[in-house]
């Protein structure tokens, strides 16, 4: 573990182990922190925040531009390592390291936009001065889908506003985040100011960070059922919580818009990190007329897909993360097909020396899906692309919207003003109109409805770390 600029083992000794999810190798054991190693990492968040920040914006950029570089120069061996750890393709990781950078360099940058104001008072001899301060210390808690970038997501903008943290990252990629810190640590970053436990037990950890109240921010990236545990406790002693949680998002495809073209992207788009990305779709809902077209296309995509280790050459397809995921997909492929869809493609575990000891489902599509089914309504997270049909576009926003989440959806049409129409008509926080990724460091990231609260990214995610305070100032008279 990282506290206090310090490398150091688990109070208590134990350590956990963190294995290939495609090999089922043991890759390395690390130290399993407790409530007590928590409560030292706040400490040492808490004594190093009035040094940072009053650090200059300038100074603490400088730190995070530093990182920038650094995490860039290691790009390919933190890449290998989250394949290794995480299971994605290595072309994938190291897209998601180019990712991770972006947010240090953007928050860089934002930290010289924290701007105050002055507000006009009705007393001539008076003068309101609006200042953006650090919240004080915060907690990070990310997920092992993407086990680097969720961390600069988080800890870039903490710094960037003078804000000192402690992360607890997933404890299915926990080397992935000992590497992220020993960027923060070679870049300078001071002491305390960034702390890291890791845990093969979330729980005693997280009950520190929720019941201390030095911890006054929790950014969280997870599940709704956990998310709305943590934002509940967060209020006994009002903390302030950002929550990026489930998706379930559909992807519309109008009768007008080019099947095959609507396909690729679709295909893209689902198996991304095998289908394991809360931005992924989960529901394909197509207009009758094409949806032959469309389904013909998709299969032909999904058939070029090669399952396998990602650190093999020509793998587009890893594993899942565990056998729990497995058995998940399974369940929503048996229900589905049990209430009547057509099983197109895959449907099962992959077996076979290459994936027997790893966590291998085939990239699987289902026709004839209805809003009966478990997979309708059950964020996926897997390899599974559900199609549904629909017949005019009220039904389609109707399909859309019946779903408690509300964090991406996807609308392809060639028609403009569909577009707009049906963009402002879905209750999701992101919507890709033909387009599968609109996400970037520079854009607000979030979700509506019981996927989350308060926004990442952009200018609005070094705000979620800013506490606002005004100073009534009365002028006296010149003597």
């Amino acid at each position: 573990m990282y506290i206090n600029g310090e490398w150091q083992s688990a109070a208590s000794g134990k350590t956990f182990v963190s294995s290939n999810p495609a090999t089922g190798v043991v890759l390395d054991s690390v130290p399993d922190g407790d409530r007590a190693d928590a409560r030292r990492a706040i400490d040492a968040a808490a004594a190093a925040l009035p040094h940072w920040r009053a650090c200059t914006a300038y100074e603490r950029a400088g730190v995070l531009i530093e990182a920038h570089h650094i995490m860039l120069e290691r790009r390919d061996a933190l890449a290998a390592l989250m394949t290794r750890e995480q299971g994605k393709p290595l072309h994938m990781a190291s897209t998601e390291v180019g990712y991770a950078a972006d947010f240090l360099l953007w928050f860089a940058e934002e930290a010289k936009r924290v701007y105050g104001e002055v507000i006009p008072s009705a007393r001539a001899d008076q003068r309101f001065v609006v200042l953006q301060q650090p919240v004080g210390v915060c907690a990070a808690i990310t997920p092992w889908n993407y086990p680097i970038s969720m961390i600069t997501r988080k800890v870039a903008p903490a710094l960037a506003a003078g804000c000192t943290s402690v992360l607890k990252p997933a404890e299915q990629t926990p080397l992935c985040a000992i590497e992220t810190f020993r960027v923060f640590a070679d870049a300078g970053v001071p002491a305390g100011v960034v702390n890291l436990v890791t845990c093969s037990d979330p729980e005693p950890v997280a009950d520190e960070i929720l019941a201390n109240s030095r911890v006054r921010k929790i950014s969280f990236t997870g599940s709704t059922e956990i998310g709305k545990m943590i934002a509940g406790r967060a209020g006994a002693t009002m903390k302030r919580v950002s929550m990026e949680l489930g998706g379930h998002a559909p992807f519309l495809v109008f009768p007008d818009a080019d099947p095959e073209h609507a396909a690729k992207g679709a295909a893209l788009v689902k198996f991304l990190n095998t289908g394991q990305a809360c931005i992924c779709p989960n529901r394909f809902i197509v207009h009758r007329s094409i949806a032959e077209p469309f389904l013909a296309t998709l299969r032909a995509r999904v058939e070029k897909l090669v399952p396998g280790d990602g650190l093999q050459k020509g793998t587009t397809v890893g594993p899942l993360i565990d056998d729990v995921a497995l058995k998940k997909m399974q369940r929503q492929v048996d229900d589905a097909v049990g209430k009547g869809a057509t099983l197109l493609l895959g449907g099962s575990r992959l077996e076979g020396p290459e994936f027997d000891n790893g966590a291998f489902f085939a990239p699987t599509i289902l026709a004839d899906v209805t809003a009966d089914m478990i997979i309708s309504s059950e964020e996926t997270f897997g390899p599974i692309a559900p199609v549904m049909v629909f017949d005019d576009e009220d039904e389609a926003i109707a399909l859309a919207n019946a779903t408690t989440y509300g964090l991406a959806g996807y609308i392809y049409t060639r028609d403009i003003s569909r577009a707009i129409r049906v963009g402002e008509a879905l209750d999701f926080g992101m919507i890709g109109i033909n387009d599968i990724n609109p996400t970037s460091a520079a854009v607000p990231f979030g979700g509506i409805k019981e996927s989350g609260l308060g926004r990442e990214g952009a200018r609005t995610g070094i705000a979620e770390y800013l506490d606002t305070k005004v100073l009534g100032i009365a002028l006296q008279p010149a003597e």
